[in-house]
């Protein structure tokens, strides 16, 4: 049965099915809507949204249907507006409250003729389970407020003053989108708080909201996926210091041994026969590039030039591989204090409970083994984001 959520606010239960609005949920009938919301948690449907991979409603709607819809997106706006106007607070208000209820069967009829077309002209991505698992994922950290304390800034400095707008008057949400790259690497839409691009002088103005903050990152993330990809053994250590040993001789440290190697990584004309004897990108593209298509290990097929292929393969399957493992550790923190704060491409920043602070070890044990084996771990501690400290 195609049915559409009428409003996603926990407290507004109503739906649309069937030509009329009910206010009772029965998972055993629901099979088809639009997109995930809170109230759909645990139930098992497909959405059309994770069909389309991210397209919009606009964008998916049927020729015959575009003049209808427009329309009643236009008597949206004029709604919106007028509630503006009258200082309603939709926050506070279930929108089903204040339409109309035969515009609220118009648009949503439109809403499920569009969903239903989609089933009937998509196919089913091959990674429909994992965007399932990450929309529900990404939805509980929007709705989770950060904790900002602009008096933990020093306004002394230039640099805080003059970026400061950026964040002063900003909604203290984060709002991921994982359809914005190519590569499936989390953005943020334009009305999130911009947690990926901060200034790092700003950054001390998200403090937790329990005790501490606690980030998780690997060491050297996409070089240890490229050596799984190639079916390599990784070394226990930092892999840039096993590089400078065993590659360079010792002749780099290991910021410079970083900096080469990534420099010759991504750049497919750059030449190196050491590195790319520990390293082969050509057994890449022999694996996972074909028809100028990357299919990589979690089931994207990305369509991209050659030059790009090897950065995508591993950019694609790294970033995959650090949420997975994101998921894992959100589902074992589900009703408890600590939680996940928010993601930062590929370090994860939990904010943790004193009380809990015994399952710390389980949650970087959970991180560490990946679908490749156990990656190497960085933990760092802070009591904002600003002041955090790498900590054995």
């Amino acid at each position: 049965m195609y049915f559409q959520i009428l409003d996603e606010k926990r407290k507004c239960k109503a739906i649309y099915q069937e030509g009329a609005l009910v206010d009772i949920f029965d998972p055993s009938k629901m099979t088809h809507t639009w997109s995930y919301t809170p109230h759909l948690e645990g139930c098992s449907l497909e959405y059309a949204e994770l069909w389309c991979t991210g397209a919009s409603l606009d964008k998916v709607c049927p020729e015959g249907l575009k003049v209808q819809w427009r329309e009643v997106n236009e008597r949206v706006k004029a709604f919106l507006k007028s509630f503006d106007t009258a200082k309603i607070d939709l926050g506070n208000n279930c929108l089903f409250d204040l339409l109309p209820e035969g515009f609220l069967l118009e648009f949503y009829d439109l809403k499920n003729q569009i969903t239903k077309s989609v089933f009937e002209n998509f196919e089913k991505p091959k990674n429909y389970d994992f965007m399932a698992d990450l929309a529900s994922f990404i939805y509980r950290i929007k709705n989770r407020k950060l904790n900002l304390k602009f008096e933990n800034l020093d306004f002394s400095d230039d640099k805080v003053r003059n970026s400061f707008g950026k964040i002063k008057e900003v909604d203290p949400y984060i709002r991921y989108n994982p359809w914005a790259t190519a590569t499936g690497r989390l953005a943020t839409s334009p009305n999130s708080f911009p947690i990926l691009n901060l200034n790092k002088e700003l950054r001390s103005a998200i403090a937790p909201t329990n005790d501490v903050f606690v980030e998780l990152d690997y060491n050297a993330a996409e070089l240890r996926v490229m050596l799984s990809l190639l079916g390599q053994l990784q070394p226990k250590e930092d892999i840039h210091d096993w590089i400078s040993k065993n590659i360079f001789d010792s002749r780099y440290d290991r910021d410079t041994t970083k900096k080469k190697v990534f420099a010759w990584l991504y750049n497919p004309k750059a030449k190196n026969k050491k590195l790319n004897g520990y390293l082969n990108r050509a057994k890449i593209l022999e694996k996972f590039y074909k028809n100028n298509m990357v299919s990589t290990p979690y089931g994207r097929d990305i369509e991209v030039d050659e030059e790009k292929a090897v950065n995508y393969t591993i950019q694609s399957t790294t970033s995959d591989l650090f949420l997975t493992s994101a998921m894992k550790i959100d589902k074992i923190l589900k009703d408890k204090k600590s939680k996940i704060a928010f993601c930062v491409h590929d370090s994860l920043v939990l904010d943790m409970c004193h009380e809990e602070r015994h399952m710390l070890n389980e949650i970087i044990e959970i991180f560490s083994a990946t679908k490749f084996g156990d990656f190497k771990v960085n933990v760092s501690l802070g009591k904002s984001f600003g002041s955090m400290k790498k900590v054995k």
